[in-house]
């Protein structure tokens, strides 16, 4: 189940990325939605599979609540996902 918590985390944090910095500022800056309609569905089924995941994982690896809160809390921080990769999966 780690393994793929660990691809979850990575595809979602690529795609807040990309839908944050990239897809949105091409539709506000070139009126073009196409990119934010095109990564946004992909990134709300990441985000929900993240959510899940880390819930499940989280009984595994015996977080603390304050564990699995700030892992929760970095699938809205950009790049924090890749915060939760580093300091609290590389360790399992």
């Amino acid at each position: 189940m780690l393994p793929l918590f660990r691809i979850t985390a990575f595809l979602e944090g690529v795609s807040y990325i990309l839908l944050l910095f990239i897809a949105t500022p091409i539709k506000y800056l070139s009126d073009d939605p196409q990119y934010v309609k095109m990564l946004g569905m992909p990134h709300g089924i990441l985000f929900i599979a993240y959510i899940i995941l880390a819930i499940v994982i989280s009984k595994k690896m015996e977080w603390s609540n304050s564990t699995l809160a700030k892992v929760l809390l970095a699938s809205i921080i950009p790049f924090g996902t890749f915060y939760v990769e580093y300091h609290y999966l590389k360790k399992a």
